[in-house]
């Protein structure tokens, strides 16, 4: 039986065809395309449209290499939304999350709704990029697509939508908008109203592993297939579908860090955890696959290593991966620490000059070179992962023995080295393409082929590598640790 997941990031995506045969999955990529946002005027876009096409483009590829496809998914980023109006036309283009209008709002929704009330019904951390101050943005502006608006949608949905011609919200990613209720599982009515955002766009969320319907036939027959291909909801949420993924089959608790241009670093739940604490540390509960949630914490990621490497790109000085290690390796450790959540790093200008202006502000040493500037990145990230897993222990009561790592940014076996040298416990690093992976491993629960996401999560570990880190030279991290604690104000 073979599958196919369409897996789109916040700068690219892929199509990956799953096959699975006696418990063992093989995957290959057969279509990969750019996602790059498009500033019109003030705002910043998502290219909804060109994403469609290529969606369309993987099936036709699959399509013309002979796989007869049994299922199609698609996962994405999360916050993200379009709206559509009464007659099923697309009113807008998305907003991209990094875009401005979001800015200030947070202290505005606050006015109108308190941070704990929101928290005590959502669980899930404050971020200007959520969902919640992008519709209160809308709103606040006059939006005319907000006005006329019949359905929202988030990216996931919006694509199944222009697939099927159903209009459904799926679960995992519903949570992620804050304005989702976790006890209730539905839209919160009392949130959306306060904020005057129209409650009546919303649907009520399906399960990962719910097909939603056929490919249209418009679309059959421009592809050019006899038999239209069901279209399933999976974790939307490309993070739901990579802890899927987790090869963990030991431990009944075990954590994860999903590791690209975001770090999501937590655990598994089977209820949100509300209290005091995660509202202080800010954690988030966001839905997960069989019926559980996701405790963790979005941590800024590579996203400083990117920006600063695009940076460099265009001012003619390009790296290869091989370059930046060698500059890392010969860089002097522990010189100066950021840490990556702070506002500075959401959208700057110039990412290598943003690092070195912390630096500048909180009184260390000012990285010159792009050796120190990369060491200062990948060393603050660790930094924060073991952070971000103390209080995750502490809001669970109970200690990991490991720290497993999905995604594509362990393939920086530096950063997982480092990460280990940081937790004091090993680092367990695969697979790469998680979310494709456990994309297509919910398709086939989905198609009942495999019974659970435990089952799933045996044959991850029986059909992919895993590689493992054990700590080194914990001394000196220890003591850097303290400084970082220091540095960010714990």
């Amino acid at each position: 039986m073979t599958v196919l997941a369409f897996d789109l990031g916040a700068s690219s995506g892929r199509a990956v065809i799953g096959q699975l045969e006696n418990d063992h999955l093989t995957i290959k990529e057969i279509h990969r395309f750019k996602n790059q946002p498009v500033q019109v005027g003030n705002h910043m876009h998502w290219d909804i449209l060109r994403l469609f096409y290529e969606i369309k483009q993987g099936i036709l590829k699959a399509h013309n290499a002979g796989y007869e496809i049994e299922s199609i998914a698609i996962d994405s980023w999360a916050v993200d939304f379009g709206l559509l109006d009464k007659n099923g036309e697309l009113l807008a283009n998305p907003y991209h999350y990094r875009d401005r209008h979001t800015e200030n709002m947070m202290d505005e929704v606050f006015a109108k709704v308190s941070k704990e009330e929101i928290f005590a019904k959502t669980g899930i951390q404050f971020m200007d990029i959520n969902t919640i101050y992008h519709l209160y943005a809308m709103k606040k502006a006059g939006s005319v697509a907000l006005e006329q608006a019949d359905t929202f949608l988030m990216i996931p949905d919006l694509l199944r939508y222009f697939l099927t011609g159903k209009k459904t919200s799926e679960f995992t990613n519903a949570t992620t908008t804050q304005v989702f209720n976790t006890k209730t599982k539905t839209w919160d009515e009392e949130i959306l109203n306060a904020l005057g955002i129209p409650s009546h766009i919303f649907n009520e969320p399906v399960k990962p592993g719910t097909i939603i319907g056929d490919l249209l036939p418009s679309i059959c027959d421009e592809i050019g297939l006899e038999k239209p291909i069901p279209v399933m909801a999976v974790g939307d949420h490309d993070t739901a579908s990579a802890v899927a993924a987790v090869p963990n089959t030991e431990n009944q608790h075990f954590a994860y860090l999903s590791c690209g241009t975001w770090s999501l670093l937590g655990t598994e739940v089977e209820d949100a955890i509300i209290n005091e604490k995660a509202l202080q540390w800010n954690m988030t509960n966001e839905g997960g696959v069989g019926d559980t949630y996701r405790l963790l914490k979005n941590i800024m990621g590579l996203w400083l290593l990117q920006e600063s490497n695009r940076i460099w790109e265009m001012e003619g000085e390009a790296l290869s991966f091989e370059e930046q290690r060698a500059l890392i390796e010969s860089a002097k450790p522990f010189q100066a620490f950021v840490d990556p959540d702070h506002p500075m790093f959401i959208k700057p200008a110039h990412m290598p000059k943003q690092i070195q202006a912390y630096c500048r502000q909180t009184n260390q040493f000012v990285p010159e070179t792009k050796g120190e500037i990369l060491r200062c990145i990948l060393e603050s990230l660790a930094m924060k992962y073991r952070y971000v897993l103390e209080k995750l222990e502490q809001l669970v009561g109970s200690s990991f023995s490991r720290l497993h790592m999905v995604g594509g940014g362990i393939q920086n076996s530096l950063l997982c080295q480092f990460t280990a040298d940081a937790i004091k416990r090993p680092v367990y690093a695969g697979p790469i393409e998680a979310s494709s992976i456990g994309n297509i491993l919910i398709q086939y629960q989905g198609l009942g082929k495999i019974d659970n996401v435990t089952e799933a999560r045996e044959i991850v570990k029986q059909s992919f590598p895993i590689q493992k880190y054990e700590q080194q030279n914990s001394g000196e991290w220890e003591e850097a640790y303290i400084t970082f604690r220091q540095l960010i104000g714990d």
